[in-house]
């Protein structure tokens, strides 16, 4: 009867963990370049002694099922609409790759875009204050930039004719974004188990810069309510199991007197 009561109280863990996802995915769904989250579930096995099987060398023991454990994978290389703001500060990633930063304590950060501005050094930077890893200056007198497809950015200040070339935004690739750390403000870290590779914007399977523009949430509004109903029809069952349990066991209890 026990087990009745361990394998609904698993289930209604596993379902209040996936709530808890699709409710961050929608309460998100207006949040610029936010990724949703998606959750997997797999089984947990465990060897449990078996007196049947003979097996000296290992130990007498099978593989059981012991549970169910939840992660929540966000779908990062998901692309989110392309938005356009006309203001020339904002920058977005039209594909993959990510913009590197210089992060305060000097760790590099991944960055899919946003709101640029000027520090007060003169380093293009976030809106948080930031700096491109690539450490373009930008000139007191230039009073607009541009940015091209391929990151080239570009000043024009009252005294020129023309825009001078002030550097270049590059991009990174990361071998697998599902492992890469999931910061406040649209700010990713790379642990030691991810690979990040410099790559040229339009080649190397990354995107392009799009200048005037910021990628908006890929989170679907009507898929996560597909979902958030499946999760609360999974949890209303594992509720009930733990009912049933508490019923037989209260019948279980009234025979004992």
């Amino acid at each position: 009867m026990n087990g009745a009561f361990y394998v609904g109280a698993i289930g209604l863990d596993a379902q209040q963990r996936a709530l808890d996802t699709i409710a961050n995915n929608i309460s998100n769904v207006n949040t610029p370049a936010f990724k949703r989250s998606t959750v997997r579930f797999s089984e947990m096995m465990a060897l449990v002694p078996d007196g049947d099987v003979v097996r000296p060398d290992l130990g007498a023991s099978l593989s059981s099922a012991s549970g169910v454990t939840s992660s929540a994978i966000a779908m990062i290389d998901q692309q989110g609409k392309i938005a356009s703001t006309g203001n020339p500060f904002d920058v977005a990633v039209q594909g993959r790759g990510f913009i590197e930063l210089a992060g305060p304590a000097g760790q590099t950060l991944l960055w899919r875009g946003g709101t640029l501005k000027v520090n007060e050094d003169g380093l293009l930077a976030t809106e948080q204050g930031l700096p491109l890893k690539a450490g373009i200056t930008i000139p007191a007198d230039v009073t607009a930039i541009e940015i091209s497809s391929d990151g080239t950015v570009k000043g024009v200040s009252g005294q020129e004719t023309g825009a001078i070339e002030l550097g270049q935004i590059s991009l990174v690739k990361v071998d697998d974004a599902a492992a890469l750390e999931r910061l406040d403000g649209g700010l990713y870290a790379a642990g030691e188990s991810v690979k990040v590779a410099d790559a040229a914007a339009g080649e190397d399977g990354v995107g392009t810069f799009v200048q005037g523009a910021r990628e908006q949430s890929n989170v679907e509004l009507s898929t996560e309510m597909v979902q958030l109903l499946l999760v609360q029809r999974a949890f209303a069952a594992n509720a009930q199991i733990v009912q049933a349990a508490d019923q037989l066991m209260a019948l279980a209890n009234g025979l004992r007197r």
